[in-house]
């Protein structure tokens, strides 16, 4: 298989981690997905990344989706715990990360546009749901090695590519002081294989944007 993707992307980072912690073989393939020269639109009529394609060709996309289908055909080790409960909890962790990650794409397009044509409403309003989304994952993490029932699993792979694609994209945002127990959190599940080998870093649009 073959994993189209962003390197700074927590979407993306988020189905390589999960597929290196499942020890399930793909060929990654970088690009800017925004750029014309993507090959992202032949593959996900949504022009969005990340796209996992298969060996016969077709392809799955939306990381939220592709992990779903990756859990299905590879559960072992399985990511999400054996009971309901512990299940909902974690999909409600990735909900709100996600959320929380939506805000701040949003806001990045929006800091591309000229500094005059950019709306402070709509930077508070995404702001407001970064820090909330952060004040909750603070909460949920408290002291605990891991997430959602002391192992690790799915909440944790959400909650530990935001974090770091914070400290990429948004280095001046506070929320390692704000939230010193999320950022030792990060700190830690940083060390770990999957994560240590698919750092992100920033990449370079070509193509106008705004």
């Amino acid at each position: 298989m073959q994993l189209i993707s962003a390197t700074p992307s927590p979407y993306a980072r988020k189905v390589r981690i999960t597929l290196a912690e499942k020890g399930v073989p793909f060929e990654l393939v970088t690009e800017v997905p925004w750029n014309s020269t993507s090959a992202t639109p032949k593959y996900n009529p949504l022009e969005k990344l990340p796209v996992l394609i298969l060996d016969d060709g077709s392809s799955v996309y939306e990381s939220r989706f592709i992990l779903e289908w990756i859990e299905a055909k590879y559960p072992e080790p399985p990511m999400l715990p054996g009971n309901i409960d512990g299940k909902l909890f974690a999909r409600q962790v990735e909900v709100v990360v996600d959320g929380v990650c939506d805000a701040c794409v949003s806001l990045f397009w929006e800091r591309h546009r000229d500094p005059d044509k950019q709306s402070a409403e709509w930077k508070a309003r995404q702001m407001r749901k970064v820090d909330g989304g952060l004040k909750a994952l603070a909460e949920w993490v408290g002291d605990r090695e891991f997430i959602v029932e002391d192992r690790f699993g799915l909440a944790d792979v959400a909650t530990g590519t935001l974090c770091r694609y914070l400290d990429v994209r948004f280095p001046e945002h506070p929320w390692r002081t704000t939230h010193p127990n999320l950022a030792a959190y990060s700190d830690r599940i940083e060390r770990r294989p999957s994560f240590a080998e698919t750092v992100p870093v920033p990449q370079v649009i070509s193509d106008k944007v705004v």
